[in-house]
């Protein structure tokens, strides 16, 4: 009698441990899809990353889709990631609006878990209006005029890196096409009518990434001419 009981006994301590195990587990699993509450912190490596690429295509659409819209995703310029029930994404799109390159900051919901992708924001960036009238500086000293740093996301300097790539593909001969990842820095300064942009740029031509510095110049007529490239 005495035995069967402490078999008794040992069977309920070992459905306890089980029991114990189980909820571990699944507090374990809990805790990890949670995550841990925190600050925002920069995605690694974002620019190569087909996920954070895939979320900056799905805010526009899902934007366009909402707001009855029609800009076009073109690449993601920062992306920053937050741990909520799931992740927050907090990313920079570069999009077109017509023909003009803009920035919008989106935030994106994800739980991978449940299979969920939400967008919960999406609004332009406010940048600073930067023509090619106010791109130069006032004159220094005698010998001429200065230059000064512009933003890189300003619309005319985003109008002429592009210019800038079409002519490095032009002078290139090259068959795979060069695609603008970035202006990593932008000078300008205006003589006359004219307008002079030098800029640092980043381009990718199949899976060679190049970086390139090139002087552009604006004609009164709007035409822009490459003068100067330096690879």
């Amino acid at each position: 009698m005495q035995s069967r009981r402490q078999i008794d006994s040992f069977g309920v301590f070992v459905l306890c441990v089980i029991a114990i195990g189980v909820l571990g587990i699944s507090s374990s699993r809990g805790a990890a899809a949670m995550g841990t509450l925190g600050g925002l912190r920069d995605v690694k490596d974002f620019q190569n990353s087909i996920e954070t690429l895939d979320l900056g295509r799905f805010a526009v659409d899902e934007h366009n889709k909402q707001q009855n819209g029609d800009i076009t995703f073109r690449r993601v310029v920062a992306a920053q990631e937050q741990v909520v029930a799931g992740t927050m994404y907090h990313l920079t799109i570069e999009a077109e609006d017509g023909d003009h390159p803009k920035l919008y900051k989106a935030k994106v919901w994800v739980k991978p878990w449940e299979n969920f992708k939400r967008l919960e924001d999406f609004k332009p960036v406010e940048q600073p209006s930067v023509s090619r009238a106010d791109l130069g500086v006032k004159q220094v000293h005698a010998e001429g005029l200065g230059w000064r740093t512009v933003p890189v996301h300003a619309p005319v300097v985003q109008e002429a890196a592009q210019h800038a790539v079409k002519n490095i593909q032009q002078q290139s001969n090259s068959l795979a096409a060069y695609e603008l990842q970035e202006v990593l820095s932008a000078k300008a300064e205006v003589v006359d009518a004219s307008s002079k942009v030098h800029l640092h740029l980043k381009t990718k031509r199949g899976s060679k990434v190049e970086e390139h510095k090139v002087e552009m110049h604006c004609n009164p007529d709007g035409k822009w001419i490459l003068r100067s490239l330096l690879t």
